[in-house]
């Protein structure tokens, strides 16, 4: 919903009544990630479900379902014939729910809006099948909640598991019993979180790190470049960065607030910088530790933490040398190496060449979660 937030808003803030139709699951190859949404008014449609598959038919439902206030749940796939009419060859099925939006029916919107503009975690869950009504919201932050699913029990429930994917950024479907209970599956629920973007830090301010920078920022990172050379470190070599920190690595990164969406790639080639640094990195909660350098670097290093007293189990989380096995030498290429990786680690890819692999192509960030609960701890 992201990208069609600007002009809902504004149509909200207009009081126009409008459709808005959502991803909230997919199946095989789904053109789309779940979140993606396309809005309707008067003959104009912003945003995308499909990639172009689906959107005339949607358009047309968006509008149905604006005139007739009611929220529909609508399944496409070539499984359909008629979704295999309109389009959807990809062999992907993806399910998707328009709902008309108001001030009336969606009161929090604005304030939705006001903690994304913030970066202040939210999420908002939706009632998609079950008992109680198709549509109901509930707008979850960390330490507080508006709208109801229509049941305490279960407010209380998605309260916290919506939490616990803002944790981790993750979107998805939920389901319980019809009274909120967990592990049951009589009522489904679509958790859409809007969390602040996951912070990259790159550390060294060299050409491979202004390429880190500009592919960082485009994986979706808050970038930070940080360096102790001011005269290497400026907003003009690395404009592609949200920050850039004149500062001692090590003493930066005891003050940047690190969690498991985090990633650290050390690029800085020098000991000085980067066992210090590595002995902070390596004990943080950070999902991406990465140093740069060749394998006699990376063995040098490791002789220098090992003495610095770091353990063996601190060590196995450094990925080095960095990124994926590309061929890659250029600073651009490094970059997209680096990026290969952070993208196999996040979704459970092989690695491998598509056409050597079968099966999915598409993981779901949410498998890892349901595991997590079928285990009590949800």
């Amino acid at each position: 919903m992201r990208d069609v937030l600007t002009q809902i808003v504004r149509w909200w803030s207009e009081g126009q009544k409008f459709g808005l139709a959502t991803v909230v699951g997919t199946f095989r190859s789904a053109p789309r990630p779940a979140g993606a949404a396309m809005a309707v008014l008067g003959g104009e449609a912003v945003g995308s479900v499909s990639g172009g598959c689906v959107e005339g038919a949607v358009y047309e439902l968006a509008e149905e379902v604006t005139a007739s206030g009611e929220p529909v749940l609508r399944r496409y796939g070539v499984s359909d014939d008629d979704a295999f009419s309109v389009g959807l060859t990809c062999g992907g099925i993806i399910d998707i729910l328009v709902e008309p939006v108001s001030r009336d029916t969606y009161p929090e919107l604005g304030a939705v809006a006001e903690s994304i503009a913030a970066r202040e975690p939210v999420a908002v869950a939706t009632v998609l099948s079950g008992p109680g009504r198709v549509g109901a919201r509930r707008v979850i932050w960390p330490g507080r909640a508006s709208g109801s699913l229509g049941l305490d029990r279960l407010d209380a429930a998605i309260d916290d598991d919506a939490r616990g994917m803002l944790a981790q950024g993750l979107t998805g479907v939920r389901r319980y019993g019809g009274q909120g209970e967990r592990r049951l599956d009589d009522l489904s629920v679509f958790v859409q979180s809007f969390a602040p973007a996951p912070r990259m830090l790159v550390f060294g301010a060299i050409d491979f790190a202004a390429a880190v920078a500009r592919v960082g920022k485009f994986l979706g990172y808050h970038v930070v470049v940080c360096d102790a050379r001011p005269v290497f470190a400026t907003t003009k070599r690395f404009p592609e960065a949200d920050e850039v920190v004149v500062k001692w690595p090590h003493d930066y990164l005891t003050t940047v607030a690190v969690d498991e969406r985090t990633v650290i790639c050390v690029l800085t080639h020098d000991p000085k910088f980067d066992v210090p640094l590595l002995e902070v990195a390596l004990r943080t909660n950070a999902g991406y530790v990465g140093a740069m350098g060749s394998r006699r670097t990376h063995e040098d290093r490791l002789t220098r933490l090992r003495e610095a007293g770091m353990t063996e189990a601190e060590l196995a989380r450094l990925r080095s040398p960095i990124g994926l096995d590309l061929g890659a030498r250029t600073p651009e290429e490094t970059a997209v190496a680096i990026a290969a990786e952070l993208i196999q680690l996040r979704w459970g890819g092989s690695g491998r060449p598509l056409t050597d692999t079968t099966g999915r192509i598409h993981g779901d960030a949410l498998d890892a979660l349901d595991a997590h609960d079928a285990h009590g701890d949800g």
